[in-house]
C-alpha cells in the first residue's frame, strides 16, 4: 500500500481549536499528526489463543462506536460503514494521546466531538477510519474508536511506526502544562489500559520492546525500541502529544493499572517484555 509523507501543520494552527465550524474540525485532528494514514496491511494470520493469566483486570464499560457513528451527512459515512479491520496477534502496549480540542465540553456532547474527529481523519486526511482504538471523555466515559471489536487486537493508526501490537487511547481535550486532567478521565484510562494489557499478561509498569515500522517515528524503520507499556504519543513520535499535564499523570496511571490487575506494590524494577516472544 502506498504511503504518504505525514502533513506537517504549523504551530499557529493550534489557535483554531477555539474556532467553531470547519476550523474546529481542523483543530480536532492536530494531534493526529505523526500517525500513519491507515493501518498497514500484514499477511493474514490466525489470532493467538488468549492466554490464561493471573493478572487480568475487569473489563470497563465501553460505549460502542454505533453510539457516535450515527450522525447524518456524507462526512460520517466512513464511520457508519468502516472498512474491514486489520488485526495483530496481541496488544502489549498502549499509547496515550490527547485530541488537542477544547476542554469545556458537556460530556453528553462527546459523541458529536468524536464524529467531528472521525470526519476530519476520514475526510480531510482521507484515512480509512478513525485512528484511535479508544477515546475517553472528561467524565471518564470510554468510547470504542476504530472498528474491529474492543476485545480484539485491532491494528490502529495512532502512532507513527508503532501501530502494531499496540492500542491508541485518546483523551478528549487539550492537556498542556497547567491544565487539570480530570480524575475521572485518568481513572478510566488506567482501567482501560489495565484490562487491555491484562489480556496478554503485560505489567502496566513494565517496558516493552517494539519494532518501528516507519522512519517518520523517533526510531528508524526496523529498529527495536524499548518503551513503557503505557507510553505517551511523544515517546514514539516527535510531538508534544499528549501534552505536559497528561504526561505527568502517566506514572500514576501505570501504578493504578497495576493495582487493578492485582499486582504487588511497586518494585525497584520491572522486567522488559519482548512482544516477539510468546507471552
Amino acid at each position: 500500500m502506498r504511503k504518504r509523507r505525514p502533513v506537517r501543520i504549523p504551530g499557529r494552527a493550534l489557535l483554531l481549536a477555539c474556532v467553531p465550524g470547519l476550523a474546529a474540525v481542523v483543530a480536532l485532528i492536530l494531534c493526529a499528526t505523526g500517525v500513519e494514514r491507515r493501518a498497514e496491511a500484514r499477511p493474514a494470520r490466525p489470532l493467538a489463543a488468549r492466554p490464561a493469566t493471573l493478572h487480568q483486570a475487569p473489563k470497563p464499560h465501553i460505549v460502542p462506536r454505533s453510539v457516535w457513528a450515527t450522525g447524518s451527512g456524507e462526512a460520517n459515512s466512513a464511520a457508519r460503514t468502516p472498512p474491514p479491520a486489520r488485526y495483530d496477534d496481541k496488544v502489549v502496549a498502549v499509547f496515550i494521546h490527547h485530541t488537542d480540542s477544547p476542554n469545556s465540553y458537556d460530556c453528553a456532547d462527546a459523541p458529536r466531538i468524536i464524529r467531528y474527529l472521525a470526519a476530519g481523519q476520514t475526510g480531510v486526511r482521507d484515512w480509512d477510519d478513525i485512528g484511535y482504538n479508544f477515546l475517553v471523555d472528561r467524565c471518564g466515559t470510554i468510547y470504542e474508536g476504530r472498528a474491529g471489536g474492543v476485545d480484539r487486537p485491532v491494528t490502529g493508526a495512532h502512532t507513527q511506526g508503532f501501530n502494531h501490537r499496540t492500542a491508541g487511547i485518546a483523551a478528549l481535550g487539550t492537556f498542556t502544562a497547567g491544565v487539570q486532567v480530570p480524575p475521572a478521565m485518568s481513572h478510566a484510562i488506567a482501567a482501560l489500559a489495565a484490562w487491555k494489557l491484562g489480556l496478554t499478561g503485560v505489567d502496566p509498569r513494565a517496558s516493552v520492546k517494539l519494532r518501528s515500522s516507519n522512519s517518520y517515528s523517533r526510531y528508524a524503520a526496523g529498529t527495536t525500541a524499548t518503551l513503557p507499556a503505557i507510553a505517551g504519543h511523544d515517546e514514539g513520535y516527535m510531538t508534544s502529544c499528549p501534552g505536559a499535564a497528561l504526561t505527568a499523570r502517566l506514572p500514576g496511571i501505570r501504578e493504578e493499572a497495576a493495582r487493578l490487575q492485582g499486582r504487588t506494590p511497586p518494585r525497584s524494577a520491572t522486567p522488559e517484555v519482548d512482544p516477539h516472544r510468546t507471552l
